[in-house]
């Protein structure tokens, strides 16, 4: 069973339909002990980071994550769920959950794109990323293949966290973290095949995971 954050800032209904879509067991839940028992955690967001926070703030799920990670249990944060796994982000001058070094910068409209005009901001669309190392999340999807965005601001973690990068103005990082905590500024729930790939990798992942303990 995989856990869905249930917050007021998360997107878990496209989550949930993408996950039904697979056969794999979930539950949307706010339940520290419904997510103590899942093999793994998916943490969505979308809207503010400020209002994220808040909200993650007044449920104390804000601990619920840094406890889940502390025990070494599988994560995946999607959009604003992967932005506030790091320290700051200056949407909203927001201090953020820490639980991976960096922080959340926005696009600049003095950015520009390959053909030299303007970047619209937020980015949103289809776009590559080309990872940095070896990820498990990317087993077995093609190296071109395009995942869907939309955001105005991204990870800027720590290099050693970056795992894949795409290229918006300036060549950002995109997917953030290391084994067992991943971040993707994409929304694998809505990136056709190779996103369900990716969930269906992390299951995977959460499976084997639940096996060794």
């Amino acid at each position: 069973m995989l856990a869905i954050l249930k917050y007021k800032a998360g997107n878990q209904t496209s989550v949930r339909r993408a996950l039904d879509h697979l056969e794999i067991p979930n539950t949307i839940t706010a339940d520290p002990e419904e997510i103590a028992k899942a093999k793994g955690l998916i943490f969505p967001g979308v809207g503010a980071a400020g209002s994220a926070m808040d909200e993650l703030i007044a449920t104390g799920l804000d601990q619920v994550i840094k406890d889940h990670v502390a025990a070494d249990k599988p994560l995946l944060g999607i959009c604003v769920g992967c932005q506030i796994l790091l320290d700051y982000s200056v949407e909203n001058n927001t201090k953020a959950l820490g639980i991976v070094p960096g922080e959340c910068v926005m696009f600049q409209p003095t950015m520009q794109d390959e053909d030299g005009n303007p970047i619209r901001i937020p980015h949103m669309g289809w776009n590559k990323v080309a990872l940095t190392r070896d990820c498990v999340l990317f087993e077995g999807i093609d190296p071109d293949a395009e995942f869907y965005f939309v955001h105005s601001y991204f990870p800027n973690p720590k290099d050693k966290y970056v795992i894949g990068t795409t290229r918006y103005g300036l060549t950002f990082c995109s997917v953030h973290g290391g084994p067992g905590l991943w971040a993707t500024q994409f929304h694998p729930e809505k990136s056709g095949r190779p996103g369900l790939q990716l969930l269906k990798n992390f299951y995977r992942y959460c499976q084997e995971d639940a096996r060794a303990e």
